[in-house]
């Protein structure tokens, strides 16, 4: 055990995270996201059981998100003529509005299939139960800086 480290973060995404270096960039999927087939050169994490806001929470308590780029944070863009609601967008905002300065403004959205195409080159994707459509969410990893 150590101090400190949220208890929803397994040893696996400990590990994951601290491997991972500047701008490599994580997700955290939804329960349809197609984790195995999209991750197959990543290392697919797997969280059932969770949802992504309680994941992201975590991470982000951990992961600085990259100063270097103007939205470190991508969702998934609702599909044209798609009706889904996503409430979850504003519970991440508020969840990065703790840990990062620029909170909304750090995020952007990318059309579904290009969200697809750059999860094929993340680091590593979270596989959670969540049950929210279009509840993908990408991050880049920022510089840590107050490592001891």
């Amino acid at each position: 055990m150590l101090n400190n480290i949220p208890a929803i973060i397994s040893p696996e995404l400990l590990k994951t995270l601290c491997e991972m270096g500047h701008s490599d960039r994580i997700v955290i999927a939804d329960g349809n996201f197609p984790c195995e087939s999209i991750g197959k050169n990543a290392k697919v994490i797997r969280c059932d059981g969770h949802g992504v806001p309680e994941i992201l929470d975590a991470v982000l308590k951990l992961m600085p998100l990259d100063t270097y780029v103007e939205k470190p944070v991508s969702l998934m863009q609702v599909m044209p003529g798609d009706t889904a609601e996503t409430p979850i967008w504003d519970e991440y905002k508020r969840i990065a509005s703790k840990y990062d300065e620029r909170g909304a403004a750090a995020f952007g959205e990318v059309e579904r299939f290009e969200f697809y195409e750059q999860a094929k080159t993340a680091y590593a994707i979270v596989a959670t139960g969540e049950t929210a459509v279009y509840a993908n969410i990408m991050l880049q990893k920022g510089v840590v800086t107050n490592a001891i």
